[in-house]
C-alpha cells in the first residue's frame, strides 16, 4: 500500500510540476512578446525619424546655392558704402596671389592638415568620426567646445554661404561639400582653401601672400617653425598676431608643431628644436611693410574689423556690400587737420591725437582722427589705445550715478574741504585750495575734486560701476574710489568715451559706436549689424547732468571751447605721471601725459584724447597751456566744422525735471527764494519732479519788514525843520531866524517861539521859512524853537538854536550855547535816529552768501592718479585746467549769511575700499 500511495503522491507531484512548466512557458511568451513590440515601435519610431531626417535634409539641401567656380578659386571683392550709399572703395581681388596644389610645399600643407582636417584625405567632404567626437566635447564641455568642419566644409564657408550659425546654413554647408568633393579633387580643394585664409590684415590672404609679408620669403623657403606659425593663425588671426600678440602667437605656433609630431608629419626632434626659436626671430618690421594705402583707410580698417568680429566673413574675398556709417565730408576734414598745419599748430612732430565723431542720437560713427600720419591697419588713437580719463570720468562716475540713484538737484550742496579718503589717505584740489560749501553744479563746472570723491562715496562703488558699464565702459569688479577721479589701473579709447557722453545728449538712451549697419552677401541675404538701443539712465539724468556740463563750457574749466555754431556740453579732463616716471626721465612736476575733451550737441558727440605715445628721454609730455589746450581746440574746429549745416537746437528739457529758484546758501534740499529774497541771492536751480523744496526762506524776511515799518513812518510823520539859525542885527535890534525843510510845505505851518534868559518870550507862526523878533533885553540869552505842523494839527519835533548879544558884543555867531541839532545840521550830519543801523553797515547779506559764485576763472581739478592700489603722496593739491594754464586762485571760500540748517555733507563710507586708491602725486596743469 505504501508502494502504491508513494506511486500515486509523485504521479501528483509531476502533474502540479507540469502544469506549473506550461505557466512559465506562457508568461515567457508574453514577456518576448511584449518586448518586440517596444523594439517594433522604437524601429518604426527610428524609420520615422530618419525619413523625416532625411525629407528635412534633402529639402534644406535643395534650397543651397548652387556652386560657382568663380566664387571657389577666384576671390571676390567687398563693395563699401558711404552713409548715403555711395561706393567709396573696393576691397579683395588683387591683394591676394593665388597657389597652386604643386608649389605648397609638403610642410606647409602637412601643418595645415595636422591643424584643421587630418582626416582630410579619408573622407568625403563630411567627417563623421571628427563630428561624433566634436558631438561628445559639446556635451561635456558646452555647446561650442569643439569644431567639426573639415577644410572642405570650410572652402563652402568662405566661398559660398552667409556666416550665420544655424541648422539651415549647417545641412547647406555639408551638402555642398559633398558636391565639392564629388567636383574636384583633393588637391584642388585643399588649394582652394590655402588660397582664402584670412590673416586678419588687409594685404594678407592666402598663405602665399603670407609667407612674403611676415618672413618676406616663398613658400619653398619656409622653415617648420614659419609653416607651423602660418597653420596656426587661422584659428584667431587677431588675437595670435605675432606683431600685438608675440606669447600668445608663439604658443599656437608649438601647439601646431606638437600636433604635427602627433600625427607622423614631422619628427620629435625636429619639433623640439623648432620651438626653440623665438616667433619673432624672422618677422619683418611691421614699420618696413609695404603697404598701399587708399582714401578712408584709417575708417576702413574700423569697418573691416567690425564685419569680422560680427560676421567672421573674410571681407576681401566674401563679394560683400557693406554698407557704412562714414561722412566723407567730415572724414576728410578730420584728415586734413590731423596730416596738415593749416589747421592747427601742433606743438612737435611727436604730439598725437586721437577722437571719434559720433552720431549723438544713433551711435553711428560718422569720422575717425586715428592721429597724425596714421598707415592703413597701424595703430589708432581713436580706438585701440587706452588711457586713463582723468576728470571726464566725473560725470559718468560721480555726479550721473548720484542724480540717478539719489535724485539730488544741481544745487545739492557739499562743502570742499580738507579730506581724505576711507584709508585715510588725503586727497586735494589743483592748488591746494578749499572753497567752503559748494552746489555739484559748481563742483563740476570748475572740476573739484573733494566734492566729486564724497559723491562718488555717497553713491557707493558698485552703483558707479554699475552707470558707468551700461555706458560701455570696460571696468574691473570692483572699482577703487580713485576711480571717481579718473585714476584707472587701465583706462578708456576716445570711442568709448565718446559712446557714454552721446547717451547724456540723447536723452539716456546709449547706442554702442558702429561704423556698419548692414552687409549685402551674394546670394541676397542680408544681415543688419546697426546694435539694439539701450535706455540706461533717466531722461532726468541725462538733462541734468547736460545742463552742469553747459555751464562747463559757458564758465567752468571748458570755457576755451568755442563753437558758434551749436549748443554744446562738455568736459575737460588730463592725468599726471606716476613718481616713478619723473624721477625716470625727469619729467617737470607740471607736466601731464594725457589731456581730453569730450563734448556734445544734439547732433554730434566727439571726444578728443591728445598727448605723445611712448613716454621716452627728452620732452614727450604736455606742460605748456598750448599743449594742454589741443583737446580743445581739435574738438571746437571739428564739432564747429559738422555742424555748419545743421540747424541748431537746444537740449530739451524732459517734464520729469522742474526749475526752482532757490535762495543761495540754503540747506539741503535748499529754501525757496522769498518775495525779500535779493537777486544776488538767487540761484536757479534743476530738480527731479517730486523732490523740489517746499520750505521758504525768511532770512531776508525780517529784515524787509524792519525797513518797510521804516519807510513807512517816513512817509506818514511831520518832518522836522533843519538848518535852523540865528543873527542880530543892532542897528534895528532885531534877531532874524532862517530855517530849511525837506518836507512837502503843501498845508504845513511853523510855530517859532523863544525864551530870554530862561523866560517865555515872544512866539509868532508862519507859512514861510524865516522869522523876526524884537529885542527885547539889550542883554540876554536867546533860545528859538521852530516846529512844522500839518493840517492835521501833527507836529514835527522841533528845532532849536541860541544866541548871546549884550553891551559891546556884536552880532550873531558870538553864542557859546548853540544847539547840538544846529551844529550837526549846518556840519552835514544827521540827527541820531537817523544813523545806519547795525544791520546795514558793512556786512551785506550778499557779500556772504556766495556758495555758487567764486571766481570762475578758478580751477580746480584733480589730476588722474596713476597708480590707484597706492596711496597719494606729495603735493595733492591739484585740479581742472584753466583757460590760460595759471590753474585756480582758490582764495574765495564761500559761507552763507544764514544758513536755515548746517549744510549736509555725503557720509564717508565707513568701510575702505578693497584697493587701496591713489591720488595723483602731480596736479593736472591747468588748461
Amino acid at each position: 500500500m505504501s508502494d502504491q500511495y508513494s506511486s500515486r503522491e509523485q504521479r501528483r507531484k509531476q502533474k502540479e510540476n507540469s502544469k506549473r512548466g506550461r505557466g512559465k512557458q506562457k508568461g515567457d511568451k508574453g514577456k518576448k512578446s511584449l518586448f518586440k513590440r517596444v523594439l517594433a515601435i522604437i524601429l518604426l519610431l527610428g524609420v520615422i525619424c530618419f525619413v523625416i531626417g532625411v525629407g528635412t535634409f534633402a529639402y534644406i539641401a535643395s534650397t543651397a546655392p548652387e556652386l560657382d567656380d568663380a566664387k571657389l578659386t577666384d576671390p571676390v571683392s567687398s563693395v563699401i558704402l558711404d552713409k548715403n550709399g555711395k561706393e567709396i572703395t573696393e576691397l579683395g581681388g588683387e591683394k591676394r596671389e593665388l597657389v597652386t596644389y604643386d608649389e605648397i610645399p609638403d610642410k606647409v600643407k602637412n601643418a595645415f592638415i595636422a591643424t584643421e582636417d587630418v582626416r582630410f584625405y579619408k573622407h568625403s567632404g563630411i567627417d563623421f568620426y571628427r563630428i561624433g567626437g566634436a558631438a561628445v566635447a559639446n556635451v561635456t564641455s558646452g555647446f561650442g567646445a569643439e569644431g567639426a568642419s573639415t577644410i572642405t566644409q570650410q572652402v563652402i564657408k568662405m566661398s559660398v554661404l552667409t556666416p550665420e550659425k544655424t541648422v539651415t546654413r549647417k545641412v547647406q554647408e555639408m551638402w555642398l561639400a559633398l558636391q565639392l568633393e564629388r567636383k574636384y579633387s583633393k588637391e584642388e580643394i585643399l588649394a582652394m582653401y590655402l588660397n582664402k585664409i584670412d590673416y586678419a590684415r588687409s594685404q594678407v590672404f592666402g598663405v602665399k601672400k603670407a609667407a612674403e609679408f611676415f618672413f618676406g620669403k616663398d613658400l619653398d623657403e619656409l622653415t617648420l617653425e614659419e609653416a607651423a606659425l602660418l597653420a596656426g593663425l587661422p584659428q584667431a588671426p587677431g588675437a595670435y598676431d605675432p606683431y600685438t600678440h608675440p606669447d600668445r602667437a608663439e604658443k599656437r605656433r608649438n601647439t601646431v608643431l606638437n600636433l604635427m609630431a602627433k600625427h607622423g608629419f614631422a619628427s620629435k626632434e625636429e619639433v623640439e628644436k623648432a620651438k626653440q626659436v623665438p616667433v619673432t626671430k624672422s618677422l619683418i618690421p611691421i614699420d618696413e611693410q609695404e603697404e598701399t594705402d587708399g582714401e578712408y583707410t584709417t575708417f576702413i580698417d574700423e569697418v573691416v574689423k567690425e564685419v569680422k568680429q560680427k560676421t567672421d566673413v573674410d571681407v576681401y574675398s566674401a563679394g560683400l556690400k557693406i554698407h557704412t556709417t562714414l561722412d566723407t565730408d567730415a572724414q576728410d576734414y578730420v584728415d586734413e587737420l590731423l596730416s596738415t598745419d593749416n589747421m592747427v599748430n601742433w606743438p612737435d612732430d611727436k604730439f598725437q591725437a586721437g577722437f571719434t565723431v559720433v552720431d549723438t542720437k544713433t551711435g553711428a560713427i560718422r569720422a575717425v582722427g586715428a592721429g597724425r600720419n596714421r598707415v592703413a591697419r597701424g595703430l589708432s588713437f581713436a580706438t585701440g589705445v587706452n588711457r586713463q580719463p582723468g576728470s571726464t570720468i566725473k560725470p559718468i562716475l560721480d555726479y550721473g550715478p548720484a542724480v540717478e540713484n539719489l535724485k539730488w538737484s544741481t544745487y545739492h550742496q557739499l562743502k570742499d574741504e580738507p579730506y581724505e579718503y576711507s584709508d585715510g589717505t588725503h586727497i586735494g584740489n589743483y592748488g591746494g585750495n578749499y572753497h567752503g560749501t559748494v552746489s555739484i553744479r559748481k563742483a563740476l563746472e570748475q572740476s573739484y575734486n573733494i566734492p566729486a570723491l564724497k559723491t562718488f562715496q555717497a553713491v557707493g562703488a558698485e552703483k558707479a560701476r554699475e552707470f558707468g558699464t551700461d555706458l560701455g565702459l570696460n571696468l574691473p569688479d570692483p572699482i577703487t574710489e580713485a576711480y571717481s577721479i579718473g585714476g584707472f589701473s587701465g583706462g578708456v579709447t576716445p570711442t568709448q568715451m565718446a559712446g557714454a557722453y552721446s547717451a547724456f545728449g540723447n536723452n539716456g538712451v546709449y547706442n554702442t559706436p558702429h561704423t556698419v549697419t548692414k552687409v549685402e552677401f551674394p546670394d541676397g541675404n542680408v544681415m543688419n549689424l546697426s546694435p539694439e538701443s539701450d535706455s540706461v539712465m533717466h531722461d532726468y539724468t541725462a538733462y541734468m547732468v547736460t545742463d552742469m556740463l553747459k555751464d562747463v563750457v559757458k564758465k567752468g574749466t571748458g570755457k576755451a571751447v568755442s563753437v558758434p555754431n551749436a549748443t554744446v556740453a562738455g568736459k575737460t579732463g588730463t592725468t599726471n605721471f606716476s613718481k616713478e616716471d619723473r624721477e625716470k626721465y625727469n619729467i617737470p612736476s607740471s607736466a601731464s601725459p594725457d589731456a581730453w575733451f569730450v563734448g556734445y550737441s544734439p547732433n554730434y558727440t566727439i571726444a578728443v584724447w591728445t598727448g605723445y605715445e611712448n613716454i621716452e628721454k627728452g620732452k614727450y609730455y604736455m606742460d605748456t597751456s598750448q599743449e594742454l589746450g589741443m583737446a580743445k581746440q581739435i574738438f571746437s574746429k571739428v564739432m564747429t566744422h559738422v555742424s555748419e549745416d545743421v540747424k541748431d537746437e537746444d537740449f530739451k528739457k524732459p517734464s520729469s525735471v522742474s526749475e526752482v529758484t532757490v535762495e543761495k546758501g540754503s540747506a539741503n534740499p535748499g529754501r525757496l527764494a522769498s518775495k525779500y529774497t535779493p537777486d544776488s541771492a538767487k540761484v536757479t536751480e534743476l530738480f527731479v519732479k517730486g523732490t523740489e523744496p517746499s520750505k521758504v526762506s525768511k532770512t531776508y524776511e525780517k529784515k524787509a519788514e524792519e525797513k518797510e515799518k521804516e519807510e513807512k513812518k517816513e512817509d506818514t510823520d511831520v518832518k522836522k525843520p533843519s538848518g535852523l539859525s540865528a543873527s542880530y542885527n543892532k542897528a534895528s535890534n532885531q534877531i532874524v531866524l532862517n530855517w530849511n525843510y525837506s518836507g512837502d510845505t503843501d498845508g504845513v505851518s511853523f510855530r517859532v517861539s523863544s525864551t530870554v534868559d530862561g523866560q517865555a518870550g515872544s512866539s509868532t507862526t508862519t507859512n514861510g521859512t524865516s522869522a523876526t523878533f524884537e529885542a527885547s533885553s539889550p542883554n540876554g540869552n536867546y533860545t528859538f524853537t521852530v516846529v512844522a505842523v500839518n493840517s492835521s494839527g501833527d507836529e514835527s519835533d522841533g528845532a532849536s538854536t541860541s544866541l548871546r548879544i549884550g553891551t559891546g558884543e556884536g552880532s550873531a555867531g558870538t553864542d557859546e550855547e548853540t544847539d547840538d541839532n544846529n551844529q550837526d545840521d549846518q556840519q552835514g550830519t544827521r540827527p541820531e535816529d537817523e544813523q545806519p543801523s547795525e544791520d546795514d553797515s558793512g556786512s551785506d547779506d550778499d557779500n556772504n552768501n556766495n556758495n555758487d559764485d567764486t571766481n570762475d576763472e578758478q580751477n580746480n581739478e584733480q589730476p588722474t592718479p596713476t597708480q590707484p592700489t597706492t596711496p597719494p603722496s606729495g603735493n595733492n593739491g591739484n585740479g581742472e585746467e584753466t583757460d590760460d594754464g595759471t590753474g585756480g586762485n582758490g582764495g574765495n571760500t564761500e559761507t552763507p549769511t544764514q544758513p536755515e540748517t548746517e549744510t549736509e555733507t555725503p557720509t564717508t563710507p565707513t568701510q575702505p575700499e578693497t584697493e587701496t586708491p591713489t591720488t595723483p602725486t602731480q596736479p593736472e596743469t591747468a588748461q
